[in-house]
């Protein structure tokens, strides 16, 4: 009877929890193995990293950080990158916001085929409409309207295309509010925008947050816009930057590793606060009234 009970056990719980925390065990490896390879590169010397890459750095040289640390290119990119980073995210949170709001709340007519037109936009990826978007940002320039080789050119397209999964995503937080509370702040004297702004969004803030969040790390890692967008290397943005960098110093392996690892440091530090406001407002269920 005891081995039946352990047989059953060991089909149902053990060997599946087995298999479960062998997949996360390869996936972290995959994840972070990477990322201490890069760290561990960044205090080495060249010399090191062709003779012992996996080994940890002892003494660890500290002239590589210094370096990038003291040139001011670097600190260059840095400001354009958190430039982009807050115009993108605070335009594409509010237009979000708004937009939701109107499609979740608000009877109009056509509002199917609007709601269908930012579906259509996830059909779109950047990767595949970015030579028609460069065409129109080029014919904006005959309007007066100058965004090539502009800062305000890569928020303009990573905001267009920031907008419909982001607007998918709130929607549906906004829609799962309860009819009644809309109708109590009504009675109250609440115009539309008074709901929206004193009681919707107070209830939405997980939400918001993670958009917010979702928003950050694909500006601040993103190098398709930068890179067709902006000519003039005063303006790029730290990915940008990165590329440049490493292939003018292609050879000095220990001096790319400092620059990435330095350049990633922003992000990696921005996700370990922005995980729990990602996985909670992502997964947070419905208002209840």
């Amino acid at each position: 009877m005891k081995y039946s009970r352990f047989s059953t056990n060991l089909k149902r719980v053990i060997i599946p929890r087995f298999f479960q925390y062998l997949v996360l065990t390869i996936a972290v490896i995959l994840i972070f193995v990477p990322i201490v390879i890069l760290l561990f590169g960044s205090v080495k010397t060249t010399g090191q990293m062709y003779s012992h890459p996996y080994s940890i750095p002892n003494p660890p040289n500290w002239s590589n950080i210094f370096n990038i640390l003291t040139t001011p290119y670097f600190w260059t990119l840095m400001k354009n990158s958190l430039i982009v980073l807050v115009g993108t995210t605070s335009a594409t949170v509010i237009i979000c916001a708004l937009v939701s709001f109107v499609l979740a709340r608000l009877p109009f007519r056509g509002k199917g085929f609007v709601f269908n037109l930012f579906t259509v936009g996830l059909m779109f990826p950047i990767n595949v409409a970015i030579l028609p978007v460069y065409f129109v940002l080029r014919q904006m320039e005959q309007f007066g309207v100058n965004v090539i080789d502009s800062l305000w050119g890569v928020i303009l397209v990573q905001v267009a295309f920031q907008l419909s999964g982001n607007i998918m995503i709130l929607r549906g937080f906004f829609t799962a509010v309860p009819v009644e509370l809309q109708d109590a702040a009504y009675i109250d004297g609440c115009t539309n925008f008074g709901f929206f702004w004193r009681v919707l969004l107070p209830l939405v803030k997980p939400s918001l947050a993670a958009v917010s969040a979702l928003v950050m790390i694909a500006s601040w890692n993103d190098l398709l816009v930068p890179l067709v967008v902006l000519n003039d290397n005063k303006l790029w943005t730290l990915p940008l930057g990165t590329m440049q960098f490493q292939g003018q110093y292609g050879q000095d392996l220990a001096l790319i590793s400092a620059f990435v690892a330095l350049s990633s440091i922003p992000t990696i530090i921005f996700y370990f606060f922005a995980e729990r406001q990602i996985v909670s407002g992502l997964t947070a269920g419905s208002v209840k009234g």
